[in-house]
């Protein structure tokens, strides 16, 4: 099967001045999406899996990395993406009313869009917006609708009509379902579903929402404080999790109890206020929070490694315990 690579790394700026280094948004983040289907990137608010998408699809250049699709390179340091490569990739925000101008109706803005590369001519425009309509699927009557007049999950569905107007081959979903209620996530979700399949798409589905993620992925990366911790197959990385910052999330995720993900919560609210000194101390970032803490994880950076087929983490407790030889 053909594969679609998205590789994303940020280069460590030079200390300036005599001061400490700066903290890396993203640092030796590598990914690989294989075509039609889904990656997820999960983690707290404060990781930065919304700073991943970003560069996927174009917006900022990133200081060190290469973004290629089906081997066409999308974007690095030297080299800006060209039109007819940028399309390849949308971007889905978490609030749809972003990515429509309240000035256009929503048929304006889906025939702006087509308006790339002149995909379709300008006498086509008006029908290609109403089969994308029907893709969503919305009727036609929303067609002369202007933002503000659409739910949330209709303002959705238009947003993803939008992105599939250019014919991308990857779409980056980041926190799709975030402000709709329950049961329009399920339709939304199920939406997504159907075009992937009928069309062909990969996804980056970026969430905090692990029941999401794994109803839709293939599989699933972890993110904290910017580097990955843990990825795999999503049974094995959701119930079979290595790290233990992954099985903090997957206890979290699955119990209401305040008592029990109090904890949790109440850290991930200020990780990006600690981002600094847990970044830039020589061991492993999660140290201060993690209970199997041992003297090797203050001392040492823990290296994404294979701890099982197709199943990597970095902690040095999990390499020993599957019997692998640390790296850092």
């Amino acid at each position: 099967m053909a594969s679609t690579k998205r590789r994303v790394a940020v280069k460590p700026s030079s200390r300036m001045h005599g001061g400490p280094p700066p903290v890396r948004p993203l640092d030796r983040v590598s990914i690989r999406l294989e075509a039609g289907c889904t990656i997820g990137i999960v983690g707290e608010s404060g990781c930065w899996k919304s700073t991943l998408a970003r560069p996927l699809v174009g917006l900022g250049a990133p200081t060190s990395s290469t973004v290629a699709i089906a081997e066409e390179m999308l974007g690095s340091p030297d080299l800006p993406p060209a039109p007819q490569l940028a399309r390849l990739a949308e971007l889905v925000f978490q609030d749809p009313y972003s990515s429509l101008k309240p000035s256009l109706s929503v048929e304006q803005v889906l025939t702006a869009a087509l308006q790339v590369d002149l995909l379709v001519g300008r006498g086509g425009r008006r029908g290609r917006a109403l089969e994308l309509l029907e893709m969503v699927p919305l009727s036609k009557r929303f067609a002369a609708h202007y933002p503000y007049k659409l739910s949330g999950g209709q303002a959705q569905r238009a947003a993803v009509a939008r992105a599939l107007a250019v014919q991308p081959k990857v779409m980056v979903l980041d926190e799709p379902t975030y402000a709709l209620d329950v049961s329009v996530r399920a339709e939304i979700m199920e939406l997504l579903i159907r075009l992937q399949d009928e069309l062909g798409l990969s996804y980056v589905f970026v969430s905090h929402d692990l029941a999401m993620v794994r109803h839709i992925s293939d599989q699933i990366v972890v993110m904290y404080l910017g580097r990955v911790v843990e990825h795999g197959p999503y049974q094995q990385v959701l119930d079979e999790s290595l790290h233990p910052y992954t099985r903090a999330l997957a206890s979290a995720a699955l119990v209401a109890d305040p008592a029990i993900t109090g904890g949790l919560r109440d850290t991930a609210t200020s990780s990006r206020s600690t981002a600094s000194s847990s970044v830039l101390a020589p061991g492993c970032p999660y140290q201060p929070r993690c209970s199997l803490a041992e003297e090797i994880c203050l001392n040492e950076h823990p290296a994404l490694q294979c701890l099982r087929p197709e199943h990597a983490a970095a902690c040095h407790i999990a390499a020993r315990q599957s019997g692998v030889r640390t790296q850092s």
